[in-house]
């Protein structure tokens, strides 16, 4: 990936900061989640769905090589042409090749992560090739020089008044007030776009090895006039996206639309095999599927992190996570934000990278019970916290390790002798008073509990013990 080192901790303590973000955090993730909840909820076997969407990907990653193979064989047939591409840099370049090769000059996108991932962007415009996001919340930031807070949702940390000034310095229209008017900005710009474009570049949520063929779910019909106008149709896949069989679609489709805006179908999913044929009226005159890999290969070779790989992109787990609800997705400083960014993001960057976002979490598991294919992302962030700290790269001083190494003994030593514990517990309530709140808060502990009191609301020490409690209700009850 072409993005810097994450700093996780200094991108969230400026996004805390921002009480207009915080806010559109809430209301878009709480729409997303109240929608989700409800759809789901519609469907009496939600859970077995759940269960099998998880085993077709356990068995589909398990088995990926074979797979890869047969989805090869199987777009070759159909017309099109294959491309692998083992890294960004190498899947840049054969996008770019293709459109150099064949003097394209403006290529339209839809929306795409994993364009996101390569920064695709850049490499198009390095080569003197415009490229314009069709996307309505992707041509906002495209717009705004920015990359998307959120896997559904780009735009999401943009207000409306946000826009309207951007789309005044950016495309010089007056300051609109309604999203109507700004949407209506968009499509008439946009229009002109989708039909002087040589290229489109697309990415899929589903490829089918069995027949070929690959998926794209959408809202806006940007995707579809991005893979039909232009001649040329180039597809960017990442390695994981496949499933095998053409009758598994409707399961996915069914769980990824729930799971992302809580619908019961998308508004358009594009089944696209290949070039068009001579009795087609419209569609490409040529199709190239670019394979990525860019790390997924180390991602499957260990067991423990493998699942890593199941994830369909619906972003359900941002919208529950009460990390992502509070610093939103720019803090997680790669293409993908929330749990699932804490998981991939080290593994495709590299631990030594991102070794901050394993630990953007707090392990509630909320993120599990929400994934329609039940990703275990508590346990996968276990084991790459685990590999953070035997590469000795968490980016931590050792004067911040030693004060842990110190704690942590401490408790223990507390633990370990119930007569030291107890005269613990009473120490705690009285020293705390100095820094307690009227409303059993606890604010502005001195370092280095500081950075748990600082950004967020701690509960102070109890005046009796759980245990003195339990006693007490042991003796009113009898």
């Amino acid at each position: 990936m072409g993005f810097e080192e994450v700093r996780f901790e200094k991108n969230s303590d400026k996004a805390i900061q921002n009480k207009p973000l915080q806010k559109a955090l809430v209301n878009v993730t709480d729409r997303f989640r109240t929608a989700r909840n409800k759809a789901s909820k519609e469907v009496s076997d939600w859970e077995e769905l759940r269960s099998a969407a998880r085993e077709i990907k356990k068995n589909t990653i398990a088995n990926l090589d074979k797979y890869l193979i047969m989805l090869e064989e199987k777009v070759i047939k159909a017309g099109g042409i294959v491309h692998w591409a083992k890294d960004a840099h190498e899947a840049s370049q054969i996008i770019v090749k293709i459109a150099n090769d064949r003097g394209v000059k403006l290529v339209v996108k839809s929306k795409s992560m994993a364009t996101e991932e390569i920064e695709l962007n850049s490499s198009f415009e390095d080569a003197g090739i415009k490229v314009v996001e069709t996307d309505l919340g992707e041509y906002i930031i495209q717009l705004a020089g920015e990359h998307p807070s959120h896997i559904i949702a780009p735009a999401i940390h943009k207000t409306k008044d946000d826009i309207s000034a951007l789309f005044s310095e950016k495309l010089g229209v007056p300051h609109y007030e309604k999203p109507e008017e700004l949407t209506k900005v968009a499509r008439e710009r946009l229009r002109s776009e989708f039909l002087n474009a040589e290229m489109g570049v697309s990415g899929a949520n589903f490829a089918v090895a069995e027949t070929g063929t690959i998926v794209i779910v959408e809202n806006e019909g940007n995707a579809r006039l991005t893979t039909t106008v232009p001649k040329i149709h180039v597809a960017l896949v990442g390695i994981e996206k496949l499933i095998p069989k053409y009758e598994d679609l409707s399961l996915f489709l069914s769980i990824l639309a729930r799971s992302a805006t809580g619908q019961k179908s998308s508004t358009y999913v594009s089944f696209i095999t290949g070039p068009k044929s001579p009795t087609d009226v419209d569609g490409p005159e040529e199709f190239h599927l670019v394979l990525l890999d860019n790390g997924r290969s180390g991602i499957l070779a260990s067991e423990e992190t493998r699942e890593s790989l199941y994830c369909i992109r619906c972003g359900a787990c941002l919208n529950i996570c009460p990390v992502y609800r509070h610093v939103g997705g720019h803090s997680y400083g790669g293409a993908y934000s929330g749990p699932i960014g804490a998981i991939i993001t080290p593994q495709l960057m590299g631990i030594d990278k991102a070794s901050e976002l394993p630990f953007a979490s707090s392990l509630c598991g909320a993120c599990h019970d929400v994934c329609p294919v039940k990703i275990d992302f508590p346990k996968v962030l276990l084991e790459l916290r685990k590999n953070v700290i035997e590469s000795k790269k968490l980016g931590i001083n050792s004067g911040k390790d030693l004060i842990e190494k110190l704690g942590i003994r401490f408790w223990r030593f507390t633990v370990e002798y119930e007569s030291i514990y107890k005269i613990t517990n009473k120490l705690s309530y009285y020293l705390q008073i100095p820094w307690k709140r009227s409303n059993g808060k606890l604010n502005a502990l001195p370092y280095p509990f500081s950075r748990w009191t600082d950004k967020r609301d701690f509960p102070s020490v109890a005046k009796k013990t759980f245990r003195e409690r339990w006693k007490e209700i042991k003796a009113e009850t009898g």
